[in-house]
């Protein structure tokens, strides 16, 4: 198994490189109060793609995930994220490469039935963007990226009612960080990552 120490970067929104800013720059949160936010089953979406041999560049998604904010509206810096992702829940479009990337040689769902995400720190980073430093975890493998974070909109649903919260993602991560190393430079060792969520809030 690989292990590294070298901080990766994860982008959740779009990513703003450079200093970081202030926590005035932050997301207007006025509309939503502080406490936990779940990601609603029926708007998130979580998908990555590879380059093939430079032939194709192929999107797979995950159909079984869950992201957890709990949000300090006060100071944002200070909420923290977690994401699980059941990854045998891969959709690829044909059931041959779904057995390949549930096996041992690629996510071994067998004995690794989860991929996770824990934030550790928060920073601003411009106008509704943050950088959050955390582990990400795959096949017992943990790697400290570094994810940005882009707020779409924090405020009541206009349908609900409710609190409700909305993020994009995208980004890239090195799959063979990871042990995930097969046809490595064929297969492209970056894999691209795009999520987009509504976050509800939880009832307390």
């Amino acid at each position: 198994m690989m292990h590294s120490t070298a901080p990766r970067t994860l982008l959740l929104g779009t990513i703003l490189a450079g200093s970081l800013l202030s926590v005035a720059h932050a997301a207007d949160f006025s509309e939503v109060p502080a406490g936990a936010y779940v990601s609603d089953d029926v708007h998130a979406y979580l998908n990555f793609s590879y380059n093939h041999l430079g032939l194709s560049n192929p999107t797979l998604s995950f159909d079984d995930f869950t992201v957890d904010l709990d949000l300090d509206v006060a100071d944002p810096t200070k909420s923290t994220l977690t994401v699980s992702i059941d990854p045998s829940s891969i959709l690829t479009g044909s059931e041959i490469w779904k057995e390949h990337l549930v096996g041992e040689k690629f996510f071994d769902v067998a004995n690794h039935p989860e991929i996770t995400f824990q934030s550790n720190s928060i920073e601003a980073a411009g106008e509704g963007a943050y950088n959050v430093m955390g582990d990400l975890t795959i096949k017992g493998t943990a790697v400290p990226v570094t994810m940005g974070v882009n707020i779409n909109a924090a405020k009541n649903h206009p349908m609900s009612g409710d609190p409700i919260i909305g993020l994009d993602a995208s980004g890239e991560v090195l799959r063979s960080e990871f042990g995930f190393d097969t046809a490595v430079p064929f297969v492209s060792d970056e894999v691209a990552i795009n999520i987009t969520v509504e976050m509800l809030k939880v009832a307390e």
